[in-house]
């Protein structure tokens, strides 16, 4: 077995990327960007700290629920989580964000890179103050960078088919999994129990 070191020995294995690749990255939101974002419902945030311990984390809410303030800053809602508020965190450390965006059926997926920050502005949180549960604060990403993403990942995995679709049967129900994950003492939360007591708090 061999480890790759530098960016020489990596470059063997793999073509340089066409110009095509290169160019296609853009620094601010135009018009296709935002009509994707406005068409999303999910995202999945990256974000890491200053010792580089890395964490993704998904967001999601109705399509359109990150707003677009304008072509070089997005506003996302901070929802009702778990509270360990890793990326918030990690935020306040690094100030750095990358963002994964999906819109179900499409194999195409949006990438945006840039610098965040948690705020709390009566005009910023004023914008999302019609959702169930108006967040206490907003991530702003002021973007350094975003691409479309190309659609081989989804091909290959057929995330979207029906037929792809996993009977959730097959797996432990997730108050099994967290009570031997966290070597918990008492009664397993049942999975239709878990599913009731989350849909109280989106």
């Amino acid at each position: 077995m061999s480890t790759l070191r530098t960016l020489e020995e990596l470059r063997t294995l793999y073509a340089a990327p066409t110009p095509r690749v290169l160019r296609k990255e853009v620094t601010a939101i135009d018009r296709h960007i935002e009509r994707f974002i406005a068409l999303s419902p999910f995202l999945v945030i990256a974000s890491g700290n200053e010792a580089l311990h890395l964490d993704a984390s998904p967001r999601g809410g109705e399509p359109g629920f990150v707003s677009v303030q304008d072509a070089h800053t997005l506003l996302i809602p901070d929802a009702p989580g778990n509270n360990r508020l890793d990326t918030l965190q990690n935020i306040l450390v690094t100030s750095q964000a990358a963002l994964l965006f999906f819109i179900p059926g499409v194999d195409e997926m949006l990438r945006i890179h840039g610098t965040a920050s948690l705020r709390t502005d009566p005009d910023l949180l004023a914008r999302f103050a019609h959702i169930a549960r108006p967040p206490k604060l907003v991530i702003e990403v002021k973007v350094r960078g975003a691409y479309m993403h190309c659609a081989k990942a989804m091909m290959r995995s057929r995330l979207w088919s029906p037929d792809s679709q996993v009977d959730r049967a097959l797996l432990p129900s997730m108050g099994e999994m967290i009570k031997d994950h966290a070597q918990l003492d008492g009664p397993v939360e049942s999975q239709a129990d878990m599913l009731k007591r989350y849909a109280d708090d989106l």
